[in-house]
């Protein structure tokens, strides 16, 4: 397997093993992690420290201290579309066996509605506002672990292009 797929597989894998038991360790924390802000994340940090070290690795040790933009994006996007897909299953099974993982978002995220109703209406709308309301009670884990797959990828894209330019470093003229 060529370096640009098997460092980024690699460091995404264990990133999203981490990330899940970080996700569920938060949770019996008492507060619901999908409540958290998403500037707020945690997965800012570890994309942050993952990807650094994958483009790393690749540009010292398999390129010969070369790394274009375009492999930085590359490897990032390999990253993240790794650390999705395991994060977010194994967050759906922890929420398939862990009913209460659902059902505690389900109550404090409905908590959290009433509490900036008027706020909230004013911003959205009322139809908005009520049909999420009325929606809340139908999620169940694989739509949290839809909603983490999918913040993972605008969190994974923000940080993997900072990342790439950072690290990149073309041969001299």
């Amino acid at each position: 397997m060529k370096p640009i797929l098997r460092v980024p597989l690699r460091y995404g894998a264990i990133a999203g093993v981490l990330g899940a038991v970080l996700l569920i360790g938060l949770f019996y924390t008492g507060k619901h992690p999908f409540l958290i802000e998403i500037y707020l994340d945690f997965r800012i940090f570890i994309f942050g420290v993952f990807i650094f070290f994958a483009l790393k690795e690749l540009r010292d040790y398999v390129y010969g201290g070369i790394l274009y933009f375009w492999q930085g994006i590359i490897a990032s996007f390999l990253f993240t579309i790794v650390f999705a897909v395991v994060a977010s299953g194994l967050i759906g099974i922890f929420g398939s066996i862990q009913p209460s993982f659902v059902s505690e978002f389900i109550s404090q995220s409905m908590q959290k509605l009433q509490g900036v109703r008027g706020e909230l209406i004013d911003r959205v709308g009322k139809d908005v506002y009520e049909s999420n309301l009325r929606a809340l009670p139908a999620t169940n884990a694989w739509d949290l672990a839809i909603h983490y797959y999918i913040q993972s990828f605008v969190i994974g894209t923000f940080v993997g292009i900072l990342l790439s330019v950072i690290l990149r470093r073309q041969p001299k003229a």
